[in-house]
């Protein structure tokens, strides 16, 4: 929240005005966000009517991860990223929540077993808990809605980290590009 005299900054989109002179203004340096204007039910607007579960559901589990990757031959890591079968898992969760899953994120999703999914789940929940807490992932000029940056770059295990040592065994991490995305995985402690 701001108020009508604080300046404007890059990517100050639309301001939302209320009472005793505060403005709620939304910035999106990344555009990836969007503000709609609906009487409908917004859950049926044709950008959200087809999202898959949100990570912290009930409905987000082994079993649903197992059950919608059958006979899909893409990267598990683009199947997790893939926002209609799960929303808010990015670039940065999808690495470091396979990592500590034990799953390389070139394994072609239809190849996962249950019981490995089971184990991935718990990892994007914990992980994405973990980056909550301690304010997200600051790359470049994000900071949250405190001013402050998010500090979970800090503890990256393998996002960003190519050639340095796995925190894990020791061992080179390898860097590749799945789906035109970077992405870091330990080949001793990741098996497809």
């Amino acid at each position: 929240m701001v108020n009508s005299r604080t300046s404007l900054k890059p990517h100050d989109h639309i301001d939302f005005c209320f009472e005793r002179d505060r403005i709620l203004r939304f910035n999106d340096p990344r555009r990836f966000g969007s503000v709609h204007w609906t009487t409908n039910d917004p859950e049926e607007h044709r950008l959200l009517r087809n999202l898959g579960v949100e990570p912290f559901d009930r409905a987000f589990n082994g079993g649903y991860l197992h059950r919608y990757s059958r006979h899909r031959t893409i990267a598990v890591k683009n199947f997790i990223m893939n926002a209609q079968i799960v929303v808010g898992i990015g670039n940065i969760y999808a690495n470091e929540s396979l990592f500590k899953a034990g799953i390389r994120p070139t394994a072609r999703a239809g190849r996962i077993s249950r019981r490995r999914y089971d184990l991935l789940v718990n990892a994007a929940q914990e992980t994405l808990a973990e980056a909550i807490e301690v304010g997200g992932t600051t790359l470049r000029d994000y900071v949250g809605f405190n001013g402050e940056p998010g500090y979970f770059g800090l503890q990256l295990d393998v996002y960003g980290r190519a050639g340095e040592p796995c925190v894990k065994c020791n061992r080179p991490l390898k860097g590749v590009v799945i789906g035109q995305r970077q992405t870091v995985y330990c080949p001793a402690c990741q098996r497809p």
